[in-house]
Order: C-alpha cells, then structure tokens, then sequence
C-alpha cells in the first residue's frame, strides 16, 4: 500500500514524471528530521539534503513544510488495515493494536505530536491534517461497520438521507472515540496498548456500537 493519493494535486505542471524512489526518501528524510530536530528546527533544505535531492525537486512536490511533514505522517497510517476475522470484536482488537504499535515507533510518535501541536496555530496545517490523515484513515470504519452489518452483527443503516446521515455521524464518533483512546493511551498516558487493553477497549466500544447510526 502506502500510496501518497489526497496529496494536493498540482494540475498543469510539465517536465520528467514523479519518482516514486524519489518521493519515499523525501518523506523518510522528514520524519528522521522530526525525529532528530523537531519541528522547529526541521526546514525544506535539510530534507533535501538527506535524500539526496534538490530543493527544487522538493518544492515541486510540497509547496511548504507543513504539507511535507502531514503527508509523511500520512503515510505511516496508511500502513494500517482492518483484517476479517469474521469477528467484529477480533477484528477491532486487530486494528487496535496495529495502531498502538504504530504509534509506539519514534518516526510514528514525533511526527504526530508535532503536527498536532503546530496545528493548534494554524488552521489550514489542521484542515490538511484533516483531509490527509482523519478523513483517509475512517475508511477503516465504514469497513468495519459494512462488514458487521454484512454478518448480522450491527443493524443495517436506515434508508433515505436521515438514514445516511446518521450512518457518517456515527462513522465519525466510532473513529474519533477509536483513535482518541488510543493516541490517549500511547501518546497522554505513556502506556502500551497491549493485548489486555486492546480487548477490554473494545468491549467497551461494542457495547455502544449498536446505540450509533439511527435517525434522530
């Protein structure tokens, strides 16, 4: 997987086609300055420096820091997959823990923090974080929620708009409560989301998830 797709699309432009090489090192090259410099200190020629580009390959990609380091977290959470185990339960227990795990590697746990807290005084870095990170990775809920509902597991949603609506507000709560627990957890907490953890979160998660997704 670990494709780069929600990166803003730069219409119009001529010359040699992206390398993809060329585009991995970029993003390798930022988290290791993340991790090694921090946000403050990281800068556009550093990157390049490191994976051996020019800077001008680089802005030809990413017109500024901020776009640079979102889309090299970005990456990482696309590494994340919800398996079928033909379970919901086990399912969830699975995602949860790849994503402690995820967040548990230096790259992984600098990167987010310090976009995180730079957003807080930006807000197009927060929409980009937004449009980049939360809104790709809720795909692994409305997977989940199809699967559940394919297997008699969770209701299925209601019809017409009020159903539909009601099917994102909950795709949007499962996901904020989900990965807020876990970021809480790793991230707030400084504790390993482990086995034990992970099974007992999502017993409390299942508990609720058949109260989400009706009409008002």
């Amino acid at each position: 997987m670990c494709s780069i797709s929600g990166r803003t699309s730069r219409t119009g432009r001529t010359g040699r086609p992206r390398s993809a090489e060329a585009d991995q090192a970029i993003l390798d090259a930022t988290r290791a300055a993340l991790v090694e410099l921090g946000w403050g200190k990281l800068t556009m020629g550093d990157v390049a420096a490191r994976a051996g580009v020019a800077k001008t390959t680089l802005y030809r990609r990413w017109a500024n820091k901020n776009e640079l380091v979102v889309d090299a977290v970005a990456i990482l959470f696309d590494e994340l997959e919800l398996p079928d185990r033909g379970d919901l339960q086990a399912d969830i227990e699975d995602v949860v823990l790849q994503f402690g795990a995820l967040l548990e590697r230096p790259e992984t746990k600098t990167a987010l923090m310090a976009v995180v807290a730079e957003s807080t005084r930006d807000e197009v870095l927060r929409t980009r974080i937004r449009s980049a990170i939360v809104d790709r990775q809720k795909r692994l809920v409305l997977l989940g929620r199809e699967r559940a509902q394919a297997r008699g597991e969770l209701p299925p949603d209601a019809p017409g708009t009020e159903g539909a609506a009601a099917a994102a507000r909950a795709v949007d709560l499962i996901f904020d409560v989900a990965a807020g627990a876990v970021v809480h957890r790793s991230l707030v907490s400084g504790e390993r989301v482990d086995e034990n953890w992970a099974r007992d979160f999502t017993a409390v998660l299942l508990c609720g998830l058949g109260a989400v997704g009706r009409p008002d």
